[in-house]
């Protein structure tokens, strides 16, 4: 079985405005990076960026064949969303998690959960990296 934990991130500087997402994506044993990416999003609300590196992220853990993913995330609306407490009322995210949802019937196990901003750090940082250079960022490329 092989376990990874992914964290990401999206944000955009004005909402909407030019926006962001970063993964990183470890093995769950040894904790190191497998894959880490920023992306430039062009213009698009922070709830947005958030589900797009959500997808990043877990296309990144399908490539890397896992079979149980550990998901991260500091965006509290999405994950309560994707664990069913919050329903998705909004026009624009409703597609961004439904294909999230396909996309995760693909992993055989995984878990989504809340984490506060500072132990998010480095999803962040590839997300501000993005949209600093208005480019995407591929710090590890190993998949």
């Amino acid at each position: 079985m092989k376990s990874m934990t992914l964290h990401t991130d999206g944000g955009a500087r004005g909402n909407p405005g030019p926006a962001g997402a970063g993964i990183s994506l470890c093995d769950a044993t040894t904790g190191e990076a497998v894959f880490e990416a920023g992306y430039w999003l062009d213009k698009m609300t922070n709830n947005q960026a958030e589900y797009t590196g959500l997808l990043k992220g877990i296309e990144a853990a399908i490539s890397a064949a896992a079979d149980e993913v550990a998901i991260y995330s500091d965006s509290e609306l999405m994950v309560k969303q994707l664990n069913g407490e919050y329903r998705v009322k909004n026009a624009n995210i409703k597609p961004l998690y439904e294909q999230a949802w396909q996309k995760l019937k693909l992993i055989p196990k995984w878990k989504i959960h809340h984490v506060r901003r500072e132990d998010n750090r480095r999803a962040d940082q590839l997300a501000n990296m993005a949209m600093d250079m208005k480019e995407d960022v591929i710090s590890t490329d190993e998949i």
